[in-house]
Formats: structure tokens, sequence, C-alpha cells
């Protein structure tokens, strides 16, 4: 006990004391305080996108989905839709549309990705849905393309063709054609279902099965892209090239045979 005594009454024991505390502050709050800010930035981010995003869907977008995205006559209901169904339509340009119609168009994009950004958190904050696919999601290096072609024939064919050159559905809609859309625009596509097209969610479509597809749409479009059997015919498929080649080309060679057979005996009788 008088050792224990002598030792606290050391000038350096109230400076070894104070050294001790800080470190054991200094620990604490490195391991604590860090997450909890970073956690609190974030949600402090996220509460300032959807407020600027709200601002931007007051001005573009509520005039046809209704002031809180319940829809009117003129739009859908938005709530549940996701973000990733607001970064395709507005980052395609479909959205915000320019005409009521049948379908609307791609064209140039009116936001800016940071805009579309915010309009994307405020939608998802009016109802769960799908989110915007990471790099990760829809990069296709390393895809089975062979195997996305299968599945894009069994899936995607019917309506965009064997070659994604897109097609004509009922009452003016349509396929669009498939050659410029980006990765992640393909894979948001397949995951939201947007118009007319089926939502393939990954319950039904994997991400690795999105990726074959994205694989094969980016092997039969694009500069580099070559039919190698000729003229692709619009990429409408073995069926209706060879109907073409029943109903036109044989015509034609018929039309000459009998042609050269006239000729022929013409001249045999000259």
């Amino acid at each position: 006990m008088k050792k224990l005594s002598a030792r606290r009454r050391h000038p350096l024991a109230a400076l070894v004391v104070l050294l001790f505390a800080l470190a054991a502050t200094g620990g604490l709050y490195a391991a604590f305080a860090p997450a909890d800010e970073a956690k609190a930035d974030t949600t402090s981010a996220q509460s300032l996108a959807i407020e600027e995003g709200k601002k931007l869907y007051a001005t573009g977008c509520s005039s046809c989905h209704g002031t809180g995205g319940q829809g009117t006559s003129d739009g859908p209901s938005l709530v549940g839709v996701g973000a990733a169904a607001v970064d395709f339509q507005v980052g395609t340009g479909r959205m915000p549309a320019q005409s009521p119609g049948a379908q609307a168009p791609k064209k140039p994009q009116v936001y800016t990705q940071a805009q579309i950004d915010q309009l994307a958190a405020y939608i998802a904050s009016l109802g769960p849905g799908p989110s915007i696919p990471t790099e990760e999601e829809y990069d296709p290096s390393g895809a089975d393309t062979a195997r996305g072609g299968e599945l894009f024939r069994t899936n995607c064919a019917q309506c965009h063709n064997f070659t994604g050159e897109g097609g004509a559905l009922t009452h003016g809609k349509y396929a669009p054609e498939l050659d410029g859309v980006s990765d992640k625009h393909i894979y948001e596509a397949m995951l939201t279902g947007p118009q007319n097209m089926p939502a393939f969610p990954d319950s039904v479509l994997p991400e690795e099965e999105k990726r074959e597809i994205i694989a094969y749409v980016n092997e039969v479009q694009g500069e580099d892209a070559e039919s190698p059997g000729g003229f692709g015919l619009g990429g409408y498929g073995p069926v209706a090239e060879g109907m073409f080649a029943w109903a036109i080309v044989l015509t034609l060679l018929i039309g000459v045979a009998v042609w050269v057979a006239a000729r022929t005996a013409k001249a045999r009788k000259s």
C-alpha cells in the first residue's frame, strides 16, 4: 500500500494518467465515430438528393404523373417503379414526353446525370423498386455470348428481331432498335420492363443471364458486326429470310428459266 501511495504521489503520475485517458478516448473515437459520421453524411446527402429531385419532379413530371407520383389519366403511377426505371426513361430521353402518343421515342436527354440521380432518389423514396444497377452488375466482360444468343432468341427476338433491329407491334407501338443503347440501359430495360416490354427481374432472369444477353447484343450490333450469310434482310431471322428466298429469289429463277427456254425454242424454230 505504501508503494502504491508513493507511485500515486510521483510527479509523473498525473501525466501518465492523462496520456492513458487520451489514448483510450482516441481509440474509442476511431472505432465508433467515423462510421457514425459516414452514415450521417450519407443520410444527409440522400435527403438533399431527394429534396432536389422533388423540385425537379414538380417542374417537369407532376403535370402527367401527379403531385405525389400517384399517376393521372395522362401518366401512370410512379410509386414503386424504382430508381432504375427513372434512370432508363429519363436517361434515354423518353421522359419527359414531348407529346402524347402510342409510345415515347428515344431522344436526347433533357436532364444531366446528376439531375437524373436526384429524380431517381425522389421516386425511389415513394416506394420500393429496382435500384440503379452498378457497373459490376451490367458489365458483359467475360460473359458467354453464345448462351446470350440463345436467351435473346428465346425472350427478346419475337419483338426486337434476331439481331436487335427492332420491329413493329400493334396499335402504333414498336420494339426499338438496340444499336447504340448502353449496357446499363439494356440491363435497366430488362429489369424494369419499360412501356410494352415485360419485366425480367432477377428471379426470372438472373444477373449473369442479363449480362450474357448484353454481350450478344454487343456482338451482333455496332460497326464491326457482319452478317455471315450476306445481306441481313433487317435481322428478321431465318423464317423471314427463308421466305424471302423462296418467294422472291426462287420466283426470279423460275422466270429466268422460262425466259431462257422460250428463247431457245424460238431460236430452234427459226
